[in-house]
């Protein structure tokens, strides 16, 4: 067992020694526990106590066990020298708030760890929300004050070579578990400094468990795997928080084990399965304001990569241009995510973002592009009782004249409202028969011409 504590005599210059600031431990993180000004006092004064006796320098080279077991026997002498009495159940999740800000990100590590807790949302060091199942609930969580709320920001974005501060006052990062985090400080926040975490889940959602959860019918996930088998161009379009990425994570499963695939994301999110997968992430500019890799540069250093399938994880500017060049020349099965309310909407969105690349292009020429590229528009929606759905699956048919044409193929058509507020309707398919069928048959996939009937299916 390695011996944290510090020596009581002998040169302790070196030890590594945290500033006042960061000495702060937060109250009690646990969503439902009610919270007393004198323990967060006792966890204040224990937490400064233990930092005088344990040695930082030894902390990176002992696993969490190991610190956790010296941190708790550390934390009972100190109880017993203060005269404070509390049960094991206290003194364990004493002991555990401890560590959590030792090693975690302090009052958030609860938070992290609850599996059915999908975002964070911290508005400033005393308001803490949560979305659990698609219902967003506040909960009794807080920091200190406001230095702590910003040392825990600086701890995540740091660790990803980024910075925050009064002049780069918002930043996109990610924490080691591949969690989307975003944060933004004085003077935008006004109110106190705002941080938001989309967590990311340690087993992706597969196709199979949308089907349990009705987000998606069977006989549209069947009709999905013959569509990225058969390599065809796919456009997956919501709102936020709507389930776009854990789409194109659950349609990735379908891709042939022997393809390269290259992904490009600002903060690495995707779970792809396979193997072969070459993931590239943007890159901000410097203090200097220079070295930005943009999505655009990515995705133009990815035709360099010989990739067989180029994964986009949201298009939102210029790069929808180069996207789509891609998608026309070779690179057939592509997929990527926009934000917009509908499949037509989505398609003009990519027509604007053309505009964003600076190519003097006509609008003509530009939905004549998207036209061609473009194959499949998945409408992505969250439903008002939080629950997440496919709402549409259409493809795109054409021009006429300067419109791009499509057609249905697949719809969720609400009908009402329960009495506990959920949300009423039916998947249906529309009787229309696609005819991107011919391209499935050529690739030798076929389908049961029955689930393109313009059957109810009872949700």
């Amino acid at each position: 067992m390695w011996n944290v504590r510090k020596s009581t005599g002998g040169d302790t210059a070196a030890v590594a020694r945290l500033t006042p600031d960061a000495t702060i431990i937060d109250p009690p993180a646990t969503p439902e526990s009610s919270v007393t000004d004198g323990m967060i006092a006792l966890k204040v004064k224990i937490h400064q106590l233990l930092l005088e006796r344990i040695n930082l320098s030894f902390l990176d080279k002992m696993s969490r066990d190991q610190i956790s077991k010296e941190v708790s026997d550390i934390v009972g002498e100190l109880l017993t020298n203060e005269g404070q009495v509390l049960n094991r159940s206290e003194r364990a999740n004493l002991a555990s708030d401890v560590l959590d800000e030792l090693l975690g990100l302090g009052p958030l590590e609860p938070l992290l760890k609850d599996e059915t807790i999908t975002d964070i949302l911290v508005n400033g060091s005393e308001s803490v929300y949560v979305e659990r199942r698609g219902v967003i609930q506040k909960t009794s969580t807080r920091f200190q004050d406001e230095r702590h709320l910003l040392r825990i920001i600086q701890k995540i974005v740091t660790a990803v070579g980024r910075r925050v501060d009064e002049s780069s006052p918002f930043v996109d990062a990610r924490l080691a578990d591949g969690s989307r985090v975003n944060a933004i400080v004085s003077p935008l926040a006004i109110d106190g400094s705002l941080l938001s975490i989309r967590k990311f889940s340690k087993k992706p959602i597969s196709m199979e468990r949308m089907i349990e959860l009705d987000s998606v019918p069977r006989p549209m996930a069947q009709v999905l795997g013959a569509i990225v088998g058969a390599r065809l161009n796919v456009i997956i379009s919501g709102g936020t928080g709507s389930g776009k990425t854990t789409m194109l994570n659950a349609l990735s499963s379908y891709i042939d084990e022997r393809e390269r695939i290259v992904t490009i994301e600002d903060s690495a999110e995707l779970q792809l399965q396979q193997d072969h997968v070459a993931r590239l992430e943007t890159r901000p500019a410097n203090i200097e304001g220079r070295g930005e890799v943009t999505q655009r540069d990515l995705v133009k250093n990815a035709l360099r990569m010989r990739p067989d399938r180029i994964i986009l994880g949201e298009c939102r500017a210029g790069e929808a241009f180069d996207m789509l060049q891609a998608m026309n020349t070779g690179h057939d099965g592509s997929m990527t995510t926009v934000h917009a309310n509908t499949p037509r909407d989505a398609l003009s969105r990519i027509e604007q973002m053309i505009g964003m690349s600076g190519i003097d292009i006509s609008a003509r020429s530009a939905r004549a592009q998207i036209a061609s590229a473009i194959n499949i528009v998945l409408q992505i929606g969250r439903l008002s009782d939080g629950r997440r759905k496919v709402l549409s699956l259409s493809e795109v048919t054409g021009m006429e004249g300067e419109v791009i044409t499509m057609q249905e193929i697949f719809r969720f058509n609400m009908t009402g409202r329960a009495e506990n507020g959920q949300v009423l309707g039916q998947f249906e398919a529309t009787g229309l028969r696609p005819k991107f069928t011919r391209i499935l048959e050529a690739h030798g996939i076929s389908l049961d011409p029955h689930v393109f009937q313009p059957i109810v299916r009872q949700n």
